[in-house]
């Protein structure tokens, strides 16, 4: 896949958003110049390892680790690049030859490398050099993104407690050779864009993004009031809802509150890739949850609905569109609208880049619903719908009245005057799916799961049920039919 988005960059060539240079034995003296004329600009695709007429020269492959090292620290070094921007460069090969690719997404701030700042047009990088051309380019950026609004009065006393070390924890684990691992917290809000100066105001201080993804629930309502995430459950009562969760803490706790919501009422489907075990459902909807929190305009009202339906999942939130029209794998460009809360995200392991986030839902969602019907809709109103085939939810999930009108009575003819009527119930949705949980059973049946653990071991003691394989992977088999 990756050999040929390299072959789509070539046949495309250089312009606003791609640069081609060559990197035999050492970094290009202008590397960074490019580097932060993308972050000012529109981001953009660097190939290290081609020249200007697309030949493709490659670099020397003793060399390829310490030029990715030495770019990530250049990008973290805010005396050469400021603010700093953390920049992940990865080696490639194509046609047998070692390439550096870089990816630099959009930036939410305007960034000096040695004191200059850089802008991209079609022909390549300029310094900008006038008042105006600078002012004109603080305005743009202001204009764009609303995570960038100071807020000089918040301090950190006002983020919910130890928030901030879990962030920094989840990080240090996620990424052991990460540079922020190193700073103070200061140091860290600075160089992660979460505390910034306004230099064409002279304004200082913590940001939006930082409140949003750190602060206690009453400073963030204080600030922005309209903010909420309304998560619900509508399969039966269709004009309310079945089951709700109102969301107004800050993006981290949002994110596993949501992820949770996910898992109470979603199953996981068996899957395993390169002989692993891995979560279909996590897979997909820590994309899903992390594109509407990342992605959201905080500036408009319109709340953010994350909505469980019987045959699909339906999300809506408030957009700044870059295009508007539906995304598919391969026909946009990622564009973060909140660069920075992207940023310690991605950070964090919670998402990927945007393009890749998207490709990785339609490729499991096929796997987890037997569809990839799926809709991204970019307009004002940012709109998903991920579809659910009865082979992912309906035959744990329906109501219990409906799974048994499709069970036969073949389990109860031998067994009726045997057991209890919990008991029948558990044996009919066994029936039904021999790998349910505990769990499943206790919220279907209605009971705890200490009362669905005591029935099925008198199941067993009475030879009626037994388990096949180990607790975690096994299933159930009924003996008495």
């Amino acid at each position: 896949m990756f050999k040929n988005k390299l072959k789509s960059i070539l046949e495309k060539g250089e312009g606003i958003s791609v640069e081609f240079k060559k990197a035999t034995d050492t970094l290009p003296s202008n590397l960074f110049e490019t580097i932060s004329a993308f972050l000012n600009r529109e981001g953009g695709e660097i190939l290290l390892g081609i020249d200007d007429d697309r030949n493709i020269i490659g670099v020397s492959e003793n060399l390829t680790e310490s030029f990715c090292k030495q770019i990530a620290n250049t990008s973290n070094n805010p005396q050469l690049l400021f603010p700093s921007f953390l920049i992940h460069a990865c080696e490639v090969e194509y046609h047998n030859k070692k390439l550096i690719y870089i990816y630099v997404p959009i930036s939410s701030q305007i960034h000096k490398f040695k004191g200059k700042i850089y802008d991209r047009s079609a022909d390549g990088d300029f310094v900008l050099s006038s008042d105006d051309q600078i002012k004109q380019a603080y305005i743009r950026k202001s204009a764009q993104y609303s995570e960038n609004t100071i807020y000089p009065f918040l301090v950190q006393t006002d983020f919910a407690a130890g928030i901030v070390d879990r962030v920094r924890k989840i990080i240090r684990i996620n990424r052991p050779d990460h540079p922020w691992n190193e700073l103070n917290d200061m140091e860290f809000f600075k160089t992660s864009g979460l505390y910034r100066k306004d230099l064409s105001t002279g304004k200082e201080g913590f940001t939006m993004s930082a409140l949003l993804l750190f602060g206690r629930d009453e400073v963030i309502q204080s600030a922005i009031p309209h903010y909420k995430i309304d998560a619900l459950v509508r399969k039966v009562n269709l004009d309310r809802y079945d089951d709700r969760d109102n969301i107004r803490c800050n993006l981290v706790e949002a994110y596993d509150r949501l992820m949770a919501f996910v898992a109470k009422h979603l199953p996981d489907k068996f899957f395993l890739q390169n002989d692993q075990r891995i979560s279909l459902r996590d897979k997909i909807f820590r994309e899903i949850i992390a594109n509407i929190l990342i992605h959201r305009e905080y500036t408009n009202a319109f709340p953010s609905t994350f909505i469980i339906y019987n045959n699909r999942i339906e999300t809506k939130n408030a957009n700044k569109p870059h295009v508007h029209r539906l995304l598919k794998p391969g026909n946009f460009e990622p564009h973060p609208k909140n660069p920075h809360i992207a940023q310690i995200f991605t950070q964090m392991g919670r998402s990927e880049e945007l393009g890749t986030g998207i490709k990785n839902v339609f490729k499991f969602s096929k796997k987890y619903s037997g569809s990839d019907n799926i809709i991204f809709k970019e307009e004002d109103i940012f709109n998903t719908i991920v579809p659910l085939l009865p082979s992912a939810d309906e035959t744990v999930r329906k109501p219990y009245n409906d799974i048994t009108d499709r069970v036969t009575d073949r389990v109860t003819d031998r067994v009726t005057d045997r057991v209890t009527d919990n008991q029948r119930k558990i044996l009919n949705l066994i029936k039904v799916k021999s790998n349910i949980t505990t769990a499943e059973l206790s919220e279907l049946i209605g009971i705890s799961q200490r009362k669905i653990k005591e029935n099925i071991s008198k199941l067993k003691t009475g030879q009626i049920l037994r388990r096949i394989g180990s607790p975690k992977g096994g299933h159930w088999e009924i003996i008495s039919e």
